[in-house]
């Protein structure tokens, strides 16, 4: 049986999520802050964890900041804000997906079976060990590093994946939905600027130090990587 990872502090939302995820045939394991969480979610029992942003003793932040120091397991973020910056800062410390309350409950069991999917396809999927090239920019998937002309570009795991959809699609011209169901997993309605913050670090690590040209927007549609 799969097992999920409830952290969170309100007892009502705790116990309706509780019984909700229970009810879809999921083992429910809560804990009430930050730290307990912590705990729980490194003890490797959890199969995903649902995050809440706002908790005592740990943040959800530092949760899920502390996991990613050593475990992928698949974090959704909870919180009552809706900032792009707060959304930015959840996935950037590597959270999986990011949800804001009030949401109905059907949503947030769709991206629990989304990322679910995706994680079990990504463990029947053997790694390339061919690395993927543009120019001067290298992506090796089996590493995990990025280096153009040698020099090592240090990437979050969301630019990173990021990167790698684009430079698999090169001189393809990708939406941001697209981005936003291949990259976050998820229909991600109304914040596709999330994608332009991104793809503005990814710029901001490779066109702009190295002097080149390889992520170029396309107006009114989205973005494409090609060497000119």
């Amino acid at each position: 049986m799969t097992k999920i990872l409830l952290v969170e502090d309100e007892s009502k939302i705790a116990r309706f999520l509780e019984l909700e995820l229970a009810y879809e045939g999921y083992e429910v394991i809560v804990a009430a802050d930050g730290r307990t969480g912590l705990e729980k979610a490194l003890s490797g029992e959890a199969d995903l964890v649902v995050l809440d942003l706002m908790l005592p003793q740990l943040s959800g932040i530092e949760v899920c900041r502390r996991l990613r120091q050593t475990s992928d397991l698949p974090v959704i973020m909870l919180t009552a804000k809706d900032d792009v910056c707060d959304k930015v800062n959840g996935l950037d410390t590597g959270a999986d997906d990011y949800m804001t309350k009030p949401f109905a409950i059907e949503e947030l069991l769709a991206r629990i079976r989304n990322i679910l999917q995706r994680r079990l396809k990504q463990r029947n999927t053997p790694l390339t060990s061919e690395p993927l090239r543009l120019g001067g920019l290298a992506m090796d998937i089996d590493a995990h590093t990025v280096h153009f002309n040698r020099n090592e570009i240090s990437l979050t795991k969301r630019e990173f994946d990021l990167l790698e959809y684009l430079m698999r699609h090169q001189n393809i011209v990708v939406t941001r939905d697209k981005l936003l169901d291949q990259v976050w997993g998820y229909d991600y309605a109304g914040d596709t600027n999330v994608v332009d913050v991104y793809i503005r670090y990814l710029r901001s690590k490779i066109d702009d130090p190295f002097n080149v040209s390889l992520i170029h927007t396309v107006r009114g549609v989205g973005y494409v990587m090609r060497y000119e």
